[in-house]
């Protein structure tokens, strides 16, 4: 994936914002390696606060903890950048706000952390929604290259491209 310009995530961001606002739904997302960045590409845009309800940065497991419920046993034993632990930040974020939709990324972004394993552009993103028989969480695994702002870019595209309501 080519890391998307400014205009490009805006333009992604608005559709989002557009298709949350049409289906009278709200947003949370939870974020890691990408630092806010989701949140902020559907913060900047007018009017946002009619979808857009929360967002946390959790860049420590301590904070995923606090912040998300995520379960430290789960953290240990699958590590922060892992499916299980994405997944459990979306549902978090559902849990833990009113929204109804949910982004959660985590992942390898910056040049240091990686492992033979889980390298440096190995992100987990999960999506959730809130339904009325329960949430409803899938995620997915991306390796994405380039510097540390082009795998958070590349993230964020690949976040919002993977909505349900866009």
């Amino acid at each position: 994936m080519a890391t998307p310009s400014d205009f490009a995530l805006a333009a992604l961001a608005l559709n989002v914002g557009r298709s949350l606002r049409r289906a009278g739904l709200s947003i949370a997302t939870a974020e890691s390696c990408t630092g806010g960045l989701i949140a902020k590409c559907l913060t900047d845009i007018a009017g946002s606060s009619d979808y857009f309800e929360r967002g946390w940065v959790t860049y420590s497991n301590a904070a995923k903890r606090a912040e998300l419920g995520v379960s430290g046993a789960l953290l240990g034993r699958h590590g922060a950048v892992s499916e299980e632990v994405a997944m459990a930040m979306a549902r978090g974020a559902l849990r833990r706000s009113s929204a109804r939709v949910s982004i959660a990324v985590t992942g390898v972004a910056g040049p240091a952390g990686g492992t033979p394993d889980k390298p440096v552009g190995t992100v987990w993103i999960a999506w959730g929604l809130k339904r009325q028989d329960g949430m409803q969480v899938y995620a997915r695994r991306f390796l994405f290259r380039g510097s540390r702002n082009a795998i958070r870019r590349q993230t964020a595209a690949a976040a919002l491209e993977g909505l349900p309501a866009s």
